[in-house]
């Protein structure tokens, strides 16, 4: 597993992070916050990592507030295929 530590500043203002993602799932919810997973291209490879913003304008948590360094792992996208329940017609 290739895992890269980018600072937080340059994921912030330099690769325009998390608006500029290329994919962004909330992953889990908390009474103050809410938990996302990103994933973004850099150096012709794409990360996955993982943030919380306040969940609420009275919460003033921005992304990566309490982290300096942001660990980021390599991913690539694969195919699944998923079985799911339908009504008949």
């Amino acid at each position: 597993m290739n895992i890269i530590k980018l600072n937080r500043d340059f994921l912030k203002n330099k690769l325009d992070l998390p608006y500029n993602a290329l994919e962004e799932n909330i992953i889990d919810t908390s009474r103050w916050s809410i938990h996302y997973e990103i994933i973004f291209e850099y150096d012709n490879k794409f990360y996955k990592t993982y943030y919380s913003q306040g969940a609420t304008e009275c919460q003033d948590e921005s992304p990566w507030e309490y982290e300096e360094e942001v660990e980021c792992t390599e991913v690539h996208k694969v195919p699944k295929i998923i079985e799911a329940w339908e009504p008949i017609e």
